[in-house]
C-alpha cells in the first residue's frame, strides 16, 4: 500500500552492506566466521599493531566483481584502496580500509516491483572495503570489543536517491539480497549483520528538484525496520518542518519498541573522513580476461529465472515467486520438474507439501525428501496407482526416510480403489441411505454430487478414484430435472 505523505513526498537512498562469503579476511589470513568466542580470530594486521601489512583476498575480489556485474555495473579496471579514518573503539587501525576516489565498480540498477508496479532504483557505485570489530555492552559494568569481525571483507552498495516510499525501500532490499544470495557472495543474514544498510532519508514538497537535508539511519537488520524506521523518520522530519524546525544532517537509530528514532550523532562531512590512497596497498588493476571470466561464471539469476518460470514452464506468478524464494529450494524444483516433466505439477506440490518442513540457514538448506522422491510420487498419482490425498500419506512416510514412494505403497496395501462394480455397490448403498439428498439433486441442486463423492472418499478411505466415483453415482442419480 502506498504511502501518503500529504503535500510532501520522501526522497531514499540505501547503502548496503555485504559481507562477501570468503574463507579469510579481506586483508589477512584470519578465519572469518561468526559467533566464535570474542577476539579468538586477530591478528596483527587486523589489530592494526605498527609494522604490519595488508595483502588483499583476491577471492573477495572476484566476489565483488560477480556482485557488481549482477548488478548491471561497469567495472572499473583500476581501483584504489584508501584510508578512511574516524575513531571508534571497534576500529582498532583508527582507519577502515575502503575505497572512494576510484572505486571498484559504477552506474548499476535494480529492477523490483511494488504492489505489481514496476521500479528501478540506480546503484551509484559498488566499493570493496573492510568490516569494523563490534562494541558488546552491558558485560558486568564494562563494555568490550570483539574484534572477530574487523577485517571481514564487504561490499557496500550505494543506491542513487531513486526510493519514494518505505515500501520501495523495503522491496529494493530484498530484491539485492536475492541476487547476492542467488550468485553465491552472501549468505543474506540479517540478524548477524553479515547484510545490513543505511538509509539515507530527506523529505521535500511534492514538485521540487532540490533535495532536502538528509538524515542517516544506521544498521537495520530487517526488511519490516527497514520500511517502519524510514516512515518513522519520514514523519518526524514533515513534523518538524511543518512547526517551523529545520531538519538536520544527523546519523540516527531506529528504537523498534518505541516507534522512534534517536540522535546518535552529528553526520560527518565526506572531508571529516580524510581519504586518502593506503600506502600499504597498491592500486587494484583487473583485466578484461579476469572480468569476461567472472561475467561467463555467474549463474541465473533471480528475476530472469523467475520469467523463466512463468514463461517457460507455465507457473504463476505467485508459485514463480515461492519457488525462488531461496536458490537451494529453486534448485529442488528445478531438478524435481526435469526428472518429473509437469513443472506446474512439481510446484503445487512443493509449495504445499515439502517447503512445510524445509529449512534454510544462509545459503544451505535441508528439504524432508529429495527431488527425485516428489517425481517418483507425483507418477504414482499421474498413473492412477494412488490418489492425491493418498500421495500426501505416502509424502508423511517417507519424509526423512529415504525410501522409494513405490515401496510404501506396496507394503500399505495402497493402491487406488477403481472397480466399478465394487464401487457402484457402494455408492448403491449411499443412496439409499440418503434419500432427501438424492431427492434434492434429481430437483435441480446438482451441487450435491459433491457431498456424495465426499461420502464416497470417506467410505474408501480415500482410496477410490475420483473418476470412477464421480462416473458411477451420475449414472446411479441420472438427470435432474
Amino acid at each position: 500500500m502506498a504511502t501518503n505523505f500529504g503535500a510532501y513526498e520522501a526522497v531514499i537512498g540505501l547503502e548496503v552492506h555485504a559481507q562477501l562469503l570468503t574463507r579469510t579476511k579481506a586483508f589477512c589470513g584470519c578465519t572469518a566466521s561468526f559467533g566464535d568466542p570474542p577476539n579468538t580470530h586477530t591478528c596483527p594486521v587486523c589489530l592494526g599493531l605498527p609494522g604490519a601489512l595488508p595483502v588483499l583476498n583476491g577471492e573477495a575480489v572476484r566476489m565483488a566483481v560477480a556482485a557488481s556485474l549482477a548488478l548491471g555495473c561497469t567495472i572499473q579496471q583500476h581501483s584504489v584502496f584508501a584510508r578512511k579514518n574516524y575513531f571508534y573503539p571497534d576500529l582498532p587501525k583508527g582507519y577502515q580500509l575502503s575505497q572512494y576516489e576510484l572505486p571498484l565498480a559504477l552506474s548499476g540498477f535494480l529492477e523490483f516491483d511494488v504492489e505489481g508496479e514496476p521500479k528501478r532504483g540506480r546503484i551509484l557505485r559498488v566499493h570493496m572495503e573492510e568490516d569494523a570489530g563490534k562494541n558488546m555492552h552491558g558485560q558486568g559494568n564494562a563494555s568490550i570489543v570483539d574484534l572477530n569481525r574487523a577485517g571481514t571483507p564487504l561490499i557496500e552498495i550505494v543506491g542513487e536517491p531513486d526510493l519514494r516510499s518505505p515500501a520501495e525501500a523495503a522491496e529494493y532490499m530484498r530484491r539485492l539480497r536475492d541476487i547476492l544470495m542467488f550468485i553465491g557472495v552472501n549468505d543474506g543474514n540479517l540478524e548477524q549483520g553479515s547484510f545490513r544498510c543505511d538509509a539515507n532519508v530527506s523529505v521535500r514538497k511534492i514538485g521540487e528538484e532540490r533535495l532536502g537535508t538528509r538524515v542517516e539511519l544506521k544498521n537495520i537488520n530487517s526488511f519490516k525496520f527497514v520500511a517502519d524506521a524510514i516512515e518513522v523518520e519520514i514523519r518526524r522530519q514533515i513534523t518538524l518542518v511543518e512547526g517551523g524546525g529545520r531538519v538536520h544532517q544527523q546519523t540516527r537509530g531506529y528504537n523498534p519498541e518505541r516507534r522512534e528514532t534517536f540522535l546518535l550523532r552529528d553526520k560527518e562531512d565526506v572531508a571529516d573522513y580524510r581519504y586518502f590512497p593506503d600506502p600499504d596497498l597498491p592500486p587494484l588493476d583487473l583485466d578484461e580476461v579476469f572480468i569476461d571470466a567472472v561475467r561467463a561464471a555467474l549463474p541465473e539469476l533471480p528475476s530472469p529465472k523467475r520469467r523463466r518460470f512463468v514463461e517457460g514452464m507455465g507457473l504463476s506468478a505467485y508459485a514463480a515467486g515461492v519457488m525462488t524464494a531461496h536458490p537451494r529450494i529453486a534448485g529442488f524444483f528445478e531438478e524435481a520438474a526435469l526428472l518429473h516433466g509437469d513443472p506446474v505439477k512439481v510446484a503445487n506440490f512443493v509449495q504445499s507439501e515439502v517447503l512445510r518442513d524445509a529449512r534454510t540457514t544462509g545459503l544451505s538448506a535441508t528439504f524432508p525428501v529429495t527431488p527425485a522422491q516428489v517425481a517418483s510420487l507425483l507418477r504414482l498419482v499421474d498413473e492412477g496407482t494412488i490418489s492425491g490425498k493418498q500421495a500426501k500419506e505416502v509424502f508423511t512416510a517417507m519424509a526423512g526416510s529415504g525410501q522409494d514412494p513405490a515401496d510404501i505403497v506396496r507394503e500399505r496395501g495402497m493402491a487406488v480403489l477403481d472397480d466399478a462394480v465394487a464401487l457402484e455397490g457402494m455408492a448403491r448403498e449411499l443412496l439409499a441411505a440418503n434419500p432427501k439428498q438424492v431427492e434434492a439433486y434429481r430437483s435441480g441442486k446438482t451441487a450435491l454430487l459433491g457431498y456424495f463423492v465426499g461420502q464416497m472418499m470417506k467410505r474408501t478411505g480415500g482410496s477410490a478414484s475420483p473418476a470412477v466415483v464421480n462416473e458411477v453415482l451420475l449414472r446411479l442419480l441420472g438427470s435432474p430435472t
